[in-house]
C-alpha cells in the first residue's frame, strides 16, 4: 500500500522552507505520496488562536528570530533572516501550486522553488512576472499554470483547502499528516520519519 502524506504549507513560511528539502529526501525514502495542499493562513490563524508575525509579542518576534539562527546554523541551510519581500501576499505563487498538482506538474519542487525566491534569492513572489519566472525554472509552462492560477475554480480550490485543513485541526506550518497524525513544524519531521518506517 502506498504511504500518503498530506502536507500543510504556506510558501512563504521560513519554517517550511528549512524543513522542505529534508521532507523531500524523507518522503523519496520511504516512497511515500505527497500532497502537496497550499492553504490560507490569513483564514487560519484566526480561526485556530495564531496571530501573524506583525502582531505577535516583542519576545515572542524576538525568540522567533533566536530559532531561525539556531535552525540556519544546525542545518547549514542558506537563508535571509530579514528577506526584503517578506511577508508579501502569496496567493498567486500558492494557486500556481495547486494548479500544478491539478496537471501533472511538479508541486512540491515548485513549492521549494518559492520558499528559495523568499529566504535566499529576496525576490518578491507577489509579482506575477516574478512567479511566471520562478515557474519556468522549476521546467513548468510558465504561462498556462499562471492561467490555471487565476482561474476562480482553482481559487476556490485553495479556499476549500483552507477550511478542510482546518476541520482536521491544522494551526501552523508546515503540517505533514500520515495515517491521520499530525505532525506540526519542521522539528517534528524525525518523529514523521519514525511514523513513516512503523
Amino acid at each position: 500500500m502506498t504511504k500518503v502524506i498530506d502536507y500543510y504549507l504556506t510558501v512563504i513560511s521560513p519554517w517550511t522552507y528549512l524543513g522542505s528539502q529534508r521532507f523531500a529526501e524523507i518522503a523519496q525514502k520511504h516512497r511515500a505520496e505527497v500532497r502537496v495542499t497550499p492553504i490560507n493562513f490569513g483564514t487560519v490563524f484566526p480561526r485556530t488562536g495564531g496571530l501573524p508575525l506583525a502582531k505577535r509579542a516583542p519576545e515572542r518576534q524576538a525568540y522567533r528570530m533566536v530559532e531561525l539562527k539556531r535552525w540556519r546554523a544546525y542545518l547549514g541551510v542558506e537563508i535571509n533572516l530579514e528577506p526584503a519581500f517578506f511577508p508579501a501576499p502569496e496567493t498567486t505563487a500558492a494557486c500556481m501550486v495547486i494548479a500544478a498538482g491539478q496537471g501533472g506538474g511538479r508541486p512540491l519542487e515548485l513549492a521549494q522553488a518559492f520558499g528559495r525566491a523568499v529566504w535566499e534569492q529576496n525576490r518578491n513572489i507577489a509579482e506575477v512576472g516574478t512567479c511566471e519566472a520562478i515557474a519556468a525554472e522549476t521546467g513548468h509552462h510558465a504561462l498556462d499554470l499562471l492561467a490555471k492560477a487565476l482561474d476562480p475554480a482553482v481559487r476556490q480550490r485553495y479556499a476549500e483547502q483552507t477550511e478542510a485543513a482546518i476541520a482536521r485541526g491544522v494551526f501552523g506550518a508546515p503540517t505533514y499528516v500520515y495515517k491521520d497524525e499530525i505532525f506540526w513544524g519542521q522539528d517534528r519531521l524525525e518523529f514523521l520519519d519514525r511514523a513513516l518506517a512503523g
